[in-house]
């Protein structure tokens, strides 16, 4: 199916009709938002498109009703999170009632708005950093720097492609990915939408920390690949992976190697020199744009 086709599986036919009539082009649609009784927007290329639709309570509902087949309470464990993942591995974000248990969310009901995530590979994104981040045909443990919205997991998941499948640059090789919030490989009933490569196994919607050990005592991956790093227990696993012999590829927030070293947890990594390349994006309208690439002390690799 194609990524229209996917998307609109899960609205109903107002909504669709109404998108219907912007003649969007969903190869540039990023996000479409939808809340009850307010305008539908839709990013797409960096432009904000308004719809005068007002989609009802009950048309949100009905969205909720197609993800899970009406079956919703089979997808608790997931919409507990705040998020599905449907079929073409686009994410569908869910806000409304908290039901809580024991401090803890259970479960959201009388859904208000929804996000939805457009899933988009840009395969070979990844070819200019791939060289700088590599030593004799191996990955040097590599955390990639970005602000939100610049591309980051994009050019994350195009590096797992390119190690697992192997090339000129980097010998192929296991990768163990811990996709907590399934946007990396964009699983749909535990497979992979997007393609991550031939010799990549994945834990998906499974906590960051707890899963790359898992990996490492199940997978024995040779490379161990994380988004959005940064608890202490993210750091613990980490260093438990190193001293395992695994390489790290991850992601974390920020804007400068510096900003990020300054972090609480994820700086000690960094004032330890335990990475020895950073990656570093920049906020450009075009997402995936590189700043900077830097050795363990910071330095600019050329």
């Amino acid at each position: 199916m194609t990524k229209k086709e996917e998307i609109y599986g899960i609205l109903p036919c107002g909504i669709r009709d109404a998108l219907e009539k912007e003649n969007l082009d969903f190869g540039a649609v990023t996000e479409i938002c939808i809340r009850a009784g307010k305008p539908i927007y839709v990013n797409a290329g960096g432009r904000e498109i308004r719809t005068g639709y007002l989609p009802g309570k009950e048309e949100l509902k009905d969205i909720l009703n197609y993800m899970s087949r009406y079956s919703p309470y089979a997808f608790e464990e997931e919409m507990r999170k705040g998020f599905l993942t449907i079929e073409g591995g686009h994410r569908v974000g869910i806000a409304g009632k908290a039901i809580t248990e024991k401090d803890k969310v259970k479960n959201i009901r009388y859904i208000s708005s929804v996000h939805i995530r457009v899933a988009h590979e840009v395969k070979g994104c990844a070819d200019t950093v791939l060289p700088r981040i590599a030593r004799q045909k191996e990955l040097c443990h590599t955390l990639i720097i970005s602000p939100p919205g610049c591309g980051k997991t994009t050019l994350l998941r195009d590096v797992i492609r390119q190690i697992s499948d192997g090339n000129h640059v980097i010998r192929g090789c296991t990768v163990g990915v811990v996709d907590e919030r399934s946007e990396i490989a964009g699983c749909y009933m535990g497979i992979p939408q997007n393609d991550i490569g031939l010799r990549t196994d994945v834990l998906d919607a499974c906590p960051k920390a707890e899963g790359m050990i898992m990996m490492i005592r199940s997978m024995a991956p040779r490379v161990v690949a994380a988004d959005e790093i940064g608890t202490t227990e993210d750091v613990r696993a980490i260093e438990y992976a190193m001293h395992c012999g695994c390489r790290i590829l991850a992601t974390v927030h920020g804007s400068s190697f510096e900003e990020v070293r300054c972090k609480p947890e994820i700086g000690r990594l960094l004032r330890d020199e335990r990475f020895e390349r950073y990656v570093v994006l920049k906020k450009e309208e075009t997402p995936g744009q590189i700043a900077g690439v830097y050795d363990r002390q910071g330095k600019p690799c050329m």
